[in-house]
Protein backbone atom coordinates (compact mmCIF):
# COMPACT_ATOMS: atom_id res chain seq x y z
CA UNK A 1 0.00 0.00 0.00
CA UNK A 2 3.32 2.41 0.20
CA UNK A 3 3.39 4.83 -2.51
CA UNK A 4 6.30 3.34 -4.95
CA UNK A 5 8.99 6.03 -4.11
CA UNK A 6 8.68 5.06 -0.34
CA UNK A 7 8.82 1.38 -0.39
CA UNK A 8 12.65 0.75 -1.10
CA UNK A 9 13.26 3.34 1.81
CA UNK A 10 10.98 1.35 4.17
CA UNK A 11 12.27 -1.78 3.42
CA UNK A 12 15.61 -0.84 4.31
CA UNK A 13 14.24 0.80 7.39
CA UNK A 14 12.46 -1.99 8.19
CA UNK A 15 15.49 -4.99 7.44
CA UNK A 16 17.60 -2.35 9.65
CA UNK A 17 15.40 -2.65 12.70
CA UNK A 18 14.25 -6.49 11.92
CA UNK A 19 18.19 -8.10 11.74
CA UNK A 20 19.20 -5.92 14.49
CA UNK A 21 15.97 -7.09 17.02
CA UNK A 22 16.56 -10.64 16.08
CA UNK A 23 20.51 -9.66 16.96
CA UNK A 24 19.36 -8.92 20.66
CA UNK A 25 16.61 -11.83 20.40
CA UNK A 26 17.17 -14.97 18.49
CA UNK A 27 19.42 -18.02 18.86
CA UNK A 28 21.73 -19.10 20.81
CA UNK A 29 24.65 -16.53 21.00
CA UNK A 30 25.82 -15.09 24.62
CA UNK A 31 25.09 -11.67 25.67
CA UNK A 32 28.47 -10.80 24.82
CA UNK A 33 28.16 -11.91 21.35
CA UNK A 34 24.74 -10.25 20.84
CA UNK A 35 25.87 -6.59 21.88
CA UNK A 36 29.19 -7.19 20.01
CA UNK A 37 26.83 -7.34 16.92
CA UNK A 38 24.60 -4.86 17.77
CA UNK A 39 27.80 -2.89 18.34
CA UNK A 40 28.92 -3.45 15.08
CA UNK A 41 25.50 -2.13 13.22
CA UNK A 42 26.22 1.18 15.58
CA UNK A 43 29.91 1.44 13.62
CA UNK A 44 28.08 1.12 10.10
CA UNK A 45 25.54 3.71 11.27
CA UNK A 46 28.85 5.76 11.93
CA UNK A 47 30.29 5.05 8.46
CA UNK A 48 27.48 6.44 7.28
CA UNK A 49 27.25 9.51 8.95
CA UNK A 50 30.45 10.15 7.63
CA UNK A 51 29.31 9.68 3.94
CA UNK A 52 31.33 6.41 3.69
CA UNK A 53 30.33 3.41 1.48
CA UNK A 54 28.85 0.31 2.84
CA UNK A 55 28.82 -3.01 1.01
CA UNK A 56 26.74 -4.77 3.85
CA UNK A 57 23.18 -6.23 2.39
CA UNK A 58 21.66 -4.53 5.42
CA UNK A 59 23.23 -1.03 5.00
CA UNK A 60 24.45 -0.14 2.10
CA UNK A 61 20.43 -0.14 1.01
CA UNK A 62 20.02 2.03 4.17
CA UNK A 63 22.94 4.17 3.69
CA UNK A 64 21.06 5.32 -0.05
CA UNK A 65 17.72 6.03 1.72
CA UNK A 66 19.20 8.09 4.47
CA UNK A 67 20.88 10.07 1.89
CA UNK A 68 18.02 10.26 -0.19
CA UNK A 69 15.57 11.19 1.79
CA UNK A 70 17.71 12.89 4.22
CA UNK A 71 16.59 10.79 7.20
CA UNK A 72 17.76 11.52 10.71
CA UNK A 73 20.58 9.22 12.35
CA UNK A 74 18.88 9.48 16.02
CA UNK A 75 15.75 7.21 15.65
CA UNK A 76 18.76 4.09 13.88
CA UNK A 77 20.35 5.04 17.45
CA UNK A 78 17.90 5.12 19.62
CA UNK A 79 16.27 1.86 18.40
CA UNK A 80 20.28 0.09 18.61
CA UNK A 81 20.07 1.66 22.23
CA UNK A 82 16.57 -0.74 22.67
CA UNK A 83 17.66 -3.57 21.32
CA UNK A 84 20.99 -3.54 23.40
CA UNK A 85 19.09 -2.90 26.38
CA UNK A 86 17.19 -6.14 25.91
CA UNK A 87 20.19 -8.27 26.27
CA UNK A 88 20.87 -6.81 29.66
CA UNK A 89 17.81 -5.67 31.44
CA UNK A 90 15.21 -8.32 32.28
CA UNK A 91 13.04 -6.15 34.72
CA UNK A 92 11.36 -2.64 34.77
CA UNK A 93 11.03 -1.03 38.37
CA UNK A 94 8.42 1.56 37.28
CA UNK A 95 5.98 2.81 34.02
CA UNK A 96 8.85 5.27 33.67
CA UNK A 97 11.43 2.90 32.93
CA UNK A 98 8.67 1.54 30.87
CA UNK A 99 8.15 4.38 28.71
CA UNK A 100 12.20 5.23 28.31
CA UNK A 101 11.92 2.25 26.45
CA UNK A 102 8.90 3.09 24.43
CA UNK A 103 10.77 5.88 23.96
CA UNK A 104 14.00 4.48 22.25
CA UNK A 105 11.86 1.10 20.81
CA UNK A 106 8.71 1.92 19.38
CA UNK A 107 8.60 5.83 18.70
CA UNK A 108 11.60 6.00 16.31
CA UNK A 109 9.17 4.14 13.87
CA UNK A 110 6.55 6.71 13.92
CA UNK A 111 8.95 9.71 13.22
CA UNK A 112 10.93 7.36 10.56
CA UNK A 113 7.67 7.37 8.58
CA UNK A 114 6.85 10.62 8.90
CA UNK A 115 9.53 11.95 7.80
CA UNK A 116 9.36 9.86 5.01
CA UNK A 117 6.10 11.29 4.50
CA UNK A 118 7.84 14.95 4.82
CA UNK A 119 5.47 15.99 8.19
CA UNK A 120 7.69 17.07 10.66
CA UNK A 121 4.54 18.90 12.50
CA UNK A 122 5.66 18.88 16.84
CA UNK A 123 2.00 18.19 16.91
CA UNK A 124 1.97 15.46 14.76
CA UNK A 125 5.26 13.64 15.92
CA UNK A 126 3.50 13.63 19.53
CA UNK A 127 0.64 12.06 18.38
CA UNK A 128 2.75 9.51 16.49
CA UNK A 129 5.08 8.81 20.17
CA UNK A 130 1.35 8.34 21.80
CA UNK A 131 0.42 6.04 19.09
CA UNK A 132 3.96 4.00 19.08
CA UNK A 133 4.16 3.62 22.54
CA UNK A 134 0.62 2.65 22.91
CA UNK A 135 1.39 -0.24 20.52
CA UNK A 136 4.24 -1.03 22.46
CA UNK A 137 2.61 -1.42 25.79
CA UNK A 138 0.19 -3.69 24.10
CA UNK A 139 2.62 -5.78 22.52
CA UNK A 140 3.75 -6.20 26.07
CA UNK A 141 0.27 -7.22 27.48
CA UNK A 142 0.25 -10.09 24.43
CA UNK A 143 3.65 -11.46 25.22
CA UNK A 144 3.49 -11.82 28.80
CA UNK A 145 3.94 -15.57 28.53
CA UNK A 146 6.47 -15.10 25.56
CA UNK A 147 8.41 -12.97 27.40
CA UNK A 148 8.63 -14.80 30.78
CA UNK A 149 10.25 -17.59 28.84
CA UNK A 150 12.89 -15.34 27.46
CA UNK A 151 13.21 -14.34 31.27
CA UNK A 152 11.70 -10.91 30.34
CA UNK A 153 8.98 -8.98 32.23
CA UNK A 154 8.11 -5.48 31.13
CA UNK A 155 5.21 -5.34 33.27
CA UNK A 156 6.08 -2.60 35.92
CA UNK A 157 7.77 -4.19 39.27
CA UNK A 158 6.06 -1.62 41.50
CA UNK A 159 2.63 -2.20 40.22
CA UNK A 160 2.95 -6.32 39.93
CA UNK A 161 3.72 -5.72 44.09
CA UNK A 162 1.22 -3.22 44.53
CA UNK A 163 -1.49 -6.24 43.45
CA UNK A 164 0.93 -8.64 44.79
CA UNK A 165 1.56 -10.57 41.93
CA UNK A 166 4.71 -12.36 42.03
CA UNK A 167 6.58 -14.19 39.14
CA UNK A 168 5.68 -17.54 40.09
CA UNK A 169 2.46 -16.06 39.39
CA UNK A 170 3.15 -15.57 35.79
CA UNK A 171 5.25 -18.69 35.35
CA UNK A 172 2.06 -20.84 36.07
CA UNK A 173 0.11 -18.82 34.34
CA UNK A 174 -2.42 -17.96 37.24
CA UNK A 175 -5.19 -15.49 37.32
CA UNK A 176 -6.41 -15.66 40.70
CA UNK A 177 -6.08 -12.79 43.33
CA UNK A 178 -5.77 -9.10 42.11
CA UNK A 179 -4.53 -10.71 38.32
CA UNK A 180 -7.39 -8.96 36.24
CA UNK A 181 -7.06 -5.92 38.41
CA UNK A 182 -3.45 -5.54 37.06
CA UNK A 183 -4.50 -6.28 33.82
CA UNK A 184 -7.07 -3.86 33.55
CA UNK A 185 -5.28 -1.16 34.42
CA UNK A 186 -2.43 -1.64 32.32
CA UNK A 187 -4.81 -2.22 29.25
CA UNK A 188 -6.60 1.18 30.17
CA UNK A 189 -3.20 3.71 30.23
CA UNK A 190 -2.70 1.70 26.72
CA UNK A 191 -5.91 2.45 25.87
CA UNK A 192 -5.97 6.50 26.94
CA UNK A 193 -2.34 6.29 25.14
CA UNK A 194 -3.66 5.43 21.70
CA UNK A 195 -6.32 7.67 22.39
CA UNK A 196 -4.20 10.20 22.83
CA UNK A 197 -2.54 9.66 19.25
CA UNK A 198 -5.70 8.97 17.55
CA UNK A 199 -6.28 12.45 16.17
CA UNK A 200 -3.47 12.05 13.88
CA UNK A 201 -5.33 8.95 11.75
CA UNK A 202 -7.76 11.85 10.80
CA UNK A 203 -5.57 14.45 10.22
CA UNK A 204 -3.43 13.17 7.76
CA UNK A 205 -4.62 12.40 4.29
CA UNK A 206 -4.26 9.34 1.53
CA UNK A 207 -2.53 5.97 2.33
CA UNK A 208 -0.56 6.97 5.47
CA UNK A 209 -3.91 8.06 7.11
CA UNK A 210 -5.47 4.60 5.86
CA UNK A 211 -2.94 2.61 7.55
CA UNK A 212 -2.64 4.73 10.89
CA UNK A 213 -6.10 4.65 11.04
CA UNK A 214 -6.20 0.65 10.64
CA UNK A 215 -3.05 0.46 12.55
CA UNK A 216 -4.75 2.24 15.42
CA UNK A 217 -8.07 0.05 15.05
CA UNK A 218 -6.05 -3.25 15.66
CA UNK A 219 -4.76 -1.63 18.83
CA UNK A 220 -8.21 -1.18 20.04
CA UNK A 221 -9.15 -4.95 18.98
CA UNK A 222 -6.16 -6.17 20.82
CA UNK A 223 -7.60 -4.31 23.79
CA UNK A 224 -10.87 -5.51 23.54
CA UNK A 225 -9.88 -9.31 23.39
CA UNK A 226 -7.48 -8.60 26.47
CA UNK A 227 -9.80 -6.87 28.38
CA UNK A 228 -12.74 -9.91 27.63
CA UNK A 229 -10.40 -12.30 28.87
CA UNK A 230 -7.13 -10.77 30.90
CA UNK A 231 -5.64 -14.37 31.15
CA UNK A 232 -5.96 -15.14 27.54
CA UNK A 233 -2.47 -13.84 27.23
CA UNK A 234 -1.25 -17.22 29.17
CA UNK A 235 -3.19 -20.12 26.86
CA UNK A 236 -5.06 -18.18 24.16
CA UNK A 237 -2.50 -15.08 23.12
CA UNK A 238 -4.56 -12.28 21.29
CA UNK A 239 -4.11 -11.88 17.37
CA UNK A 240 -5.96 -10.27 14.53
CA UNK A 241 -8.62 -12.77 13.01
CA UNK A 242 -9.29 -12.17 9.17
CA UNK A 243 -12.80 -10.53 10.09
CA UNK A 244 -10.86 -8.13 12.35
CA UNK A 245 -8.93 -7.18 9.55
CA UNK A 246 -12.34 -6.92 7.18
CA UNK A 247 -13.91 -4.14 9.75
CA UNK A 248 -10.54 -2.50 10.39
CA UNK A 249 -10.24 -1.89 6.92
CA UNK A 250 -13.75 -1.13 6.64
CA UNK A 251 -13.95 1.35 9.59
CA UNK A 252 -10.63 2.78 8.13
CA UNK A 253 -11.81 3.46 4.57
CA UNK A 254 -15.26 5.10 5.44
Amino acid sequence: MLPKPLRKPVEAIYRFARTADDIADEGDASAAMRLEQLAAYHAELDRIERGEASTHPVFAPLAAAIRDHAIPMAPFRDLLSAFAQDVGKKRYANFGEVMDYCRRSANPVGRLMLHLYGDHDPRHVAYSDAICSSLQLINFLQDIAVDYRKDRIYLPQDELAAHRVGEMQIAQGDTRGLWHMMMHKQIERARKLLQAGAPLGRTLKGRIGLELRVTILGGEAILRKLHADPGCVFHNRPVLTKRDWIVMLGRGLF
